[in-house]
């Protein structure tokens, strides 16, 4: 009634190990948690530029080091606004992202990453939540 499979299977395991590329679950969370610090250090950068405090370029500074860290010393690439976004929602995203990091650092025990994620929400929640409450 069917038609016999006359193909492998890509779900099984090649010949040897060295067919394609193999990564820890600690590998891909490394990966992961970089790329969310690195994003969360985009933002900051662009709320650097649109309010510049030396809480965000202390910010900028450490999340820069934890994400060379976690690429073996590549340093990220930096970036500066070249638009005029709102700052609330910069300090909005920047929560998320912190938000996420937080999440990935906690899953792979990365104290260090844990903690500046959280201090970072922290910051970000502070501005949003001035905005959004009304004045007496």
């Amino acid at each position: 009634m069917y038609e016999p499979i006359r193909t492998k299977s890509v779900h099984t395991m090649a010949g040897t190990a060295s067919d394609f590329p193999h990564r820890s679950r600690e590998e891909e969370l490394d990966i992961q948690l970089a790329g969310h610090l690195a994003a969360l250090l985009a933002v900051t950068d662009e709320l650097r530029t649109l309010a510049p405090s030396d809480d965000l370029d202390t910010a900028a500074d450490r999340l820069a080091e934890q994400v060379a860290r976690l690429r073996a010393g590549l340093p990220p690439v930096r970036s500066s606004a070249t638009a005029e976004p709102r700052v609330a929602a910069l300090h909005e995203r920047a929560h998320a992202l912190a938000g996420r990091a937080l999440v990935v650092a906690a899953s792979r025990a990365d104290t260090a990453a844990a903690i500046l994620a959280a201090e970072r929400m922290d910051a970000h929640a502070a501005p949003t939540h001035r905005e959004l409450t009304p004045s007496a």
